[in-house]
């Protein structure tokens, strides 16, 4: 990497923060969660006040927020009639097949343990209004998005290489993807790099790659990049600083897909105290 850049990316964060065209927001560990679990229930209450529905692509990663905003929902009286939520992706077996809903890794399951299902009836969205990418049905996910006019808030997370969703670098010594392709991208079916199945893995399921799903489904950068709002969370700490720092001030490129929020007019990173450091080599 040049050295200018390096040296750039590597200044206080506060250094980059003034000059990101992408705001940045950091608090406590503790408060990040409390603060994404707020923020789209209050998104949800403005527009109930409005009459209108709330359009939201949602992540399996951040997790920990969506009890709290089950209880946030449930305890304000706040109604899900009218939500329509767009999952960003799932895993999929070696033949392509979605994980079940019981596998302990279903990003389906996960919502509806610890979210769809913690709603009271009365509040709860209708199951129509729910909505994964389907890799029988790889069209259907921008169709529906299209139907209800769009998306009001992206809400996610970033990878390891700066990818949001599963929208990873394609990058292959056998054929190239360039930045433009890679922007208008949409729903489709990808094998999983190896450094997200060893960083998810370790993280997930205690290091275990021999039943790790190894492909995915993924929202496109296309359906992404055209939310009314993009907020994206990051809580990794040190494996995630330098993606945090590509994203506001690194050159907008492939290899890190988050560097796309610059060219977003209403994008922001929210993240805690200990992922806003500086990277550090050591031993």
């Amino acid at each position: 990497m040049d050295q200018f850049l390096l040296q750039k990316l590597l200044q206080p964060i506060e250094a980059l923060q003034a000059e990101s065209k992408v705001k940045l927001e950091v608090y406590p560990h503790e408060e990040l969660y409390r603060h994404l679990a707020r923020s789209i229930a209050d998104e949800i209450k403005e527009h109930n006040a409005k009459g209108e529905p709330t359009r939201l692509i949602l992540p399996v990663g951040p997790k920990p927020h969506y009890p709290l905003l089950a209880e946030i929902i449930n305890k304000e009286r706040i109604s899900c009639r009218n939500l329509y939520t767009f999952n960003m992706d799932e895993y999929l077996d070696w033949q392509g097949r979605p994980v079940p809903v019981d596998h302990p890794l279903s990003f389906r399951g996960f919502m509806d343990k610890n979210f769809f299902r913690l709603l009271d009836p009365e509040l709860r969205l209708p199951d129509e209004h729910i909505f994964f990418p389907d890799p029988r049905n790889l069209d259907r996910l921008a169709e529906a998005i299209e139907a209800v006019g769009g998306i009001d808030t992206c809400y996610g997370g970033i990878g390891i290489h700066g990818h949001i969703a599963f929208n990873e670098p394609p990058i292959s010594r056998y054929y190239r993807v360039t930045l433009e392709e890679f922007r208008h991208s949409t729903t489709r079916i990808l094998p999983l790099a190896p450094e997200t199945i060893t960083m998810n893995a370790s993280r997930s399921a205690g290091g275990n790659f021999l039943d790790f799903p190894p492909m995915a489904v993924t929202i496109g950068m296309k359906e992404i990049l055209a939310a009314r709002r993009i907020r994206l969370y990051a809580d990794g700490g040190e494996w995630q600083r330098f993606a945090v720092r590509m994203a506001l001030a690194g050159p907008v490129c492939i290899e890190y897909p988050v560097t796309l929020l610059q060219e977003h007019p209403d994008a922001a990173i929210i993240t805690d105290t200990e992922t806003a450091k500086a990277p550090v080599m050591h031993p």
